[in-house]
C-alpha cells in the first residue's frame, strides 16, 4: 500500500463474523487498487476480530474499540484515514468490482464533490429487491428533494474527505439517519454527480439491523430534519415554510399510517404519540391517532371492534 492511498474505505464492524470476509473481499477485489481499508471493530463479541487477524493484505488497517456505535466507529476511522477520497462500506454489504473506479471517474471528470450511484437491496421478501438507479439531483430543486429523504445509502457514494470534515463528520448524538444529515450538509454547499449504474448492494439478513425498528427510524429521520434546519435556518426560506412543515410532519404521519395499516401497532403508536405531543394532529386523522394514547391492550381491542363492525 502506498503511504498516501487515493481512497480510504471505512468499514465499521460489530458482530459480523458470517459476512465480514465477503465484504472485505469486495473492497480488495476493486479494479481501483490505490486504496486503504480501515475496519473498526466496534467491540464485537463474536469471531470478527479473529477473522480480521487472518487477513494479510497490507492495505488493511484494523482499529479495535469498545462498543461505541457506528458513528463513533466511522469518525474514528476518518481520524486515521489517509485518502483524499472517502467511501463507506458496512460489514454486510458489497460493491461491483468497478464501483470505486466509476465513482472516482465521475468525480474527477466534473467539478462535483460527491458522486452517488444505483444500488440493490438483496434478501428482501415480496419483490422489494429490484435494482434502483436514482435520478440526477443536481437541479434547482436539489435541496427540496434531498430534504424529503435520504436519496442514496451510505455505501453508494464517494466524496472528498475535506467535505466530510467541513460538515462536522458524523453526529454521534443520533442513532440512525446519521448519513442523511451528513449528505444534507455536503449538498448544501457542494455539487453532486450521479453515476447511473447499480454498483452497490445492501444485504439483508436474519440478524438485528439498525433499520428494523420502523418507529425509531421514522422519528430519527424527523429529528435529523429538525437538526439540519437548526444548523441551516435559511433552508426553510429556500424551500418554503409550508413545504418544509408538510414534508416533515406529513411524511412522519404517512410512515405512522404505513405501520398502522400493516398492523405493526407498536410502531404506529410510537409515531402517532410523537406527533400528538408536538400538537400535530389534523382533524381527519384524530380517530386514528388519539387511540395511541390508550394502553396497548385497549387500543388493540378498539381496532378489533372497528374491524368487526366493518365486516358486518
Amino acid at each position: 500500500m502506498s503511504e498516501q492511498p487515493l481512497i480510504s474505505v471505512i468499514m465499521p464492524c460489530f458482530n459480523a463474523e458470517s459476512l465480514l470476509a465477503r465484504s472485505i473481499a469486495s473492497v480488495f477485489n476493486q479494479t481501483f487498487s490505490d486504496l486503504e481499508l480501515i475496519v473498526v471493530n466496534d467491540g464485537s463479541s463474536d469471531d470478527s476480530a479473529d477473522i480480521l487477524n487472518t487477513i494479510t493484505d497490507p492495505r488493511l488497517t484494523v482499529v479495535h474499540q469498545k462498543n461505541s456505535g457506528v458513528c463513533h466507529a466511522r469518525n474514528k476511522a476518518l481520524s486515521v484515514s489517509n485518502g483524499q477520497f472517502i467511501a463507506f462500506l458496512d460489514a454486510d454489504d458489497t460493491w461491483e468490482p468497478d464501483c470505486l473506479m466509476e465513482l472516482h471517474r465521475a468525480l474527477t471528470a466534473s467539478d462535483a464533490t460527491l458522486a452517488y450511484c444505483g444500488w440493490q437491496n438483496i434478501g428482501l421478501p415480496g419483490g422489494q429487491g429490484e435494482p434502483y438507479i436514482p435520478e440526477d439531483y443536481e437541479t434547482p430543486q436539489k435541496l427540496s428533494l434531498l430534504f424529503e429523504s435520504c436519496r442514496w445509502p451510505i455505501h453508494a457514494c464517494l466524496t472528498y474527505k475535506t467535505a466530510i470534515v467541513e460538515a462536522g463528520m458524523f453526529d454521534e448524538n443520533i442513532q440512525t439517519s446519521e448519513d442523511y444529515l451528513l449528505w444534507l450538509k455536503i449538498a448544501m454547499v457542494h455539487t453532486l454527480v450521479c453515476v447511473p449504474r447499480v454498483l452497490a448492494y445492501y444485504h439483508f439478513h436474519g440478524a438485528q439491523q439498525a433499520t428494523s425498528n420502523k418507529a425509531k427510524v421514522a422519528i430519527n429521520h424527523f429529528i435529523t430534519q429538525k437538526l439540519f434546519l437548526q444548523q441551516y435556518p435559511l433552508v426553510k426560506a429556500i424551500i418554503g415554510a409550508t413545504k418544509t412543515r408538510s414534508t416533515m410532519y406529513g411524511q412522519l404521519l404517512k410512515r405512522g399510517y404505513d405501520c398502522y395499516w400493516q398492523r405493526e401497532l407498536k410502531y404506529a403508536r410510537a409515531i402517532f404519540r410523537f406527533l400528538l405531543l408536538r400538537l400535530y394532529a389534523p382533524a381527519s386523522d384524530l380517530k386514528y391517532m388519539l387511540p395511541a394514547l390508550l394502553p396497548y391492550s385497549a387500543h388493540r381491542k378498539l381496532i378489533t371492534r372497528f374491524e368487526s363492525n366493518d365486516g358486518e
